[in-house]
C-alpha cells in the first residue's frame, strides 16, 4: 500500500504507517491537512491541560476565605507542588508518543485530568479535607505539566524541519495561553452557581456571600471530556522509531545542556513560577486588593511576548538578546523589592505594573533562550561529527535528534521554576515575614545567567 493511499482511506484517525513530511508532493497534496488537524487538536488538548496544571495558582488563595486554616507557606506549597510532578514526568511523558502513539497517548493524557478536577471539586466543599489530600490532588494537577513535553514531540513528527518552528511556535504558546485563560475565567465562575444538580451547594464566606470555589475544578470537566474525544477521533498514531532510553541520557555528560539549562530556568522558569506564585503573593502584601481579578494579565502578556524574544534572538543574536533581557529582569526584581509594605507601606500600583514588565521579559526571554538552544546545540553537534569524518548529511542528522533531546531534558529544568519560585517565596514569608530574601535570590540568579550569556555564549559567538 502507497503513502498515498494510506492516508486517503484512513485519513481523519488512526495509525499511518508511513509517514514523509520531507516529501514535497505529499506534503502538498494530503500531509499538510493531515498535519494541520492534528495540530489543532493538539493545541486546543495542551491548552486545557496549561489550565489544569496551574489551578492551584488560583484556588490556593480562596481556601482559607471558605473556612481552610492554612499557613501562608502552606498555601504557596500548594501553588508549587504542581510544577513538581509537571517537571518530573516530562521526561517519561517524552517516551510515550514513540510507544503508544500521539492519538493514544494524546487522549489518555488529557482523559485523565478529568479525575483530579472532579475529586478537587468535592475536596474544597468539605472542610475536613487534609492538607496531605491537598497535596495529592497539586501533585496530580500536575500531571497536566508533562502533556507538554509529549505535546511538543508528537507535532514535531508530522512537521518538515523547515515548518516545524512556526507548528511547535503554535503549539506551545497557545498552550501557555491556558495559565491567563483559567486565572481570567475562575474568578468569573466561582462567583455563580453552575452545578446544583452535581452536589454543588458553594461556601459561605465572612461577609456572607456564596462562592462556588468547586466550579474553579468542575468547569474544565467537559472541555477535557471533549478534547479527549476530539483526540481519539480526529488525531493519528505515526509509525516512528522507538527511542533508546541510553542514547537519550548520554546528552547528560553536556555541558551545554547545564549552562543553557540555567538560562531557559531564568527564563521560562521565572515565567512559569511567576504565575503561579503572582495571585498568592499579592494577596499577603496587598490583602486589601481582590487580585484573582488581575492575575491573567500576567501570564497572558508573558506568553504573547514569547515569539517576539525568538524572532530579535534571529535578528540580533540570542546571546546579545537574552543577556540584556536578563539585565533588565535583575533591575525589575530590585525594583519590585522598594513597592513591598515592607517599605513604607508599598505601592499595589507599582508592585503590578513591576511585575507585569517581569511577566514580559520572563516571557520574552523564554523565546530567545530557546533560539539559543537550538542554535547551539545544532552548531557543536554537526561540527563535532564533521571532526570525526562524519558526512554533512550524518552531521546534520546528528544535530538535528541531539537539538531535540536537549529541548526536551532543558524543558524540565526550566519547569522547574514553577515549583522553586513560590516555594522560596512562601519560605521566605515564614522565615522573615518578607518576600525579598527570596527576591534577592532571584536578583542573584539573574546576575548569574548574564555571566553566562555573554562569557560562554556572547563572547565565544556560539549564537
Amino acid at each position: 500500500m502507497t503513502q498515498h493511499s494510506v492516508t486517503r482511506t484512513n485519513p481523519k484517525h488512526g495509525l499511518i504507517p508511513h509517514w514523509q513530511p520531507e516529501n514535497i508532493t505529499f506534503w502538498k497534496s494530503n500531509g499538510q491537512y493531515i498535519a494541520r488537524r492534528n495540530l489543532w487538536i493538539s493545541i486546543f488538548c495542551l491548552l486545557l491541560a496549561y489550565c489544569v496544571w496551574m489551578l492551584f495558582s488560583a484556588l490556593a488563595i480562596n481556601l482559607n476565605h471558605i473556612g481552610f486554616t492554612f499557613s501562608s507557606d502552606q498555601l504557596f506549597l500548594l501553588a508549587a507542588l504542581p510544577s513538581v510532578s509537571g517537571t518530573l514526568l516530562r521526561i517519561p511523558y517524552s517516551f510515550m508518543v514513540p510507544l503508544f502513539g500521539g492519538r493514544r497517548w494524546t487522549a489518555f493524557s488529557t482523559g485523565l485530568l478529568v479525575i483530579p478536577c472532579i475529586w478537587l471539586g468535592f475536596a474544597v466543599q468539605n472542610l475536613a479535607t487534609t492538607f496531605e489530600t491537598f497535596i495529592l490532588l497539586a501533585l496530580f494537577c500536575g500531571f497536566a505539566g508533562a502533556n507538554f513535553a509529549s505535546s511538543m514531540g508528537n507535532i514535531s513528527f508530522f512537521y518538515p524541519k523547515d515548518k516545524q518552528g512556526q507548528a511547535l511556535g503554535y503549539n506551545g504558546g497557545f498552550g501557555n495561553l491556558g495559565v491567563s485563560m483559567m486565572q481570567l475565567i475562575v474568578p468569573i465562575i466561582i462567583s455563580v452557581s453552575l452545578f446544583s444538580f452535581f452536589g454543588s451547594r458553594g461556601q459561605e464566606l465572612a461577609n456572607g456571600e456564596i462562592m462556588w470555589l468547586e466550579n474553579a475544578a468542575w468547569f474544565w470537566v467537559i472541555p477535557l471530556c471533549i478534547a479527549t474525544l476530539l483526540a481519539w477521533f480526529g488525531m493519528n498514531d505515526l509509525a516512528i522509531p522507538k527511542p533508546s532510553l541510553l542514547s537519550q541520557f548520554n546528552i547528560l555528560k553536556n555541558s551545554h545542556l547545564w549552562g543553557l539549562g540555567l538560562l531557559y530556568l531564568a527564563s521560562y522558569g521565572s515565567f512559569i513560577g511567576y504565575a503561579a506564585a503572582f495571585a498568592m503573593l499579592s494577596t499577603t502584601q496587598f490583602p486589601e486588593v481582590e487580585i484573582l481579578y488581575f492575575a491573567f494579565f500576567g501570564p497572558f502578556l508573558g506568553a504573547l511576548a514569547r515569539s517576539l524574544g525568538g524572532i530579535l534572538a534571529d535578528r540580533f543574536g540570542g546571546a546579545l538578546v537574552t543577556a540584556a533581557n536578563f539585565t533588565l529582569m535583575a533591575v525589575l526584581i530590585l525594583m519590585l523589592t522598594f513597592t513591598l509594605p515592607d517599605n513604607n507601606g508599598g505601592s499595589f500600583i507599582l508592585f503590578f505594573s513591576i511585575f507585569m514588565m517581569l511577566f514580559i521579559t520572563a516571557g520574552f526571554g523564554s523565546g530567545s533562550t530557546y533560539q539559543m538552544i537550538a542554535l547551539v546545540f545544532r552548531k557543536v553537534s554537526a561540527a563535532r561529527i564533521k571532526a570525526q569524518g562524519g558526512s554533512d548529511e550524518d552531521a546534520q542528522h546528528h544535530a538535528v535528534t541531539e537539538t531535540a533531546t536537549a529541548l526536551g531534558f532543558i524543558s524540565v529544568i526550566g519547569a522547574s521554576g514553577g515549583f522553586f519560585i513560590p516555594k522560596i517565596m512562601g519560605s521566605s514569608l515564614a522565615m522573615s515575614g518578607s518576600v525579598i530574601t527570596a527576591m534577592l535570590g532571584i536578583f542573584a540568579l539573574y546576575i548569574l545567567s548574564i555571566a553566562v550569556t555573554w562569557l560562554v555564549y556572547g563572547r565565544n559567538k556560539l549564537c
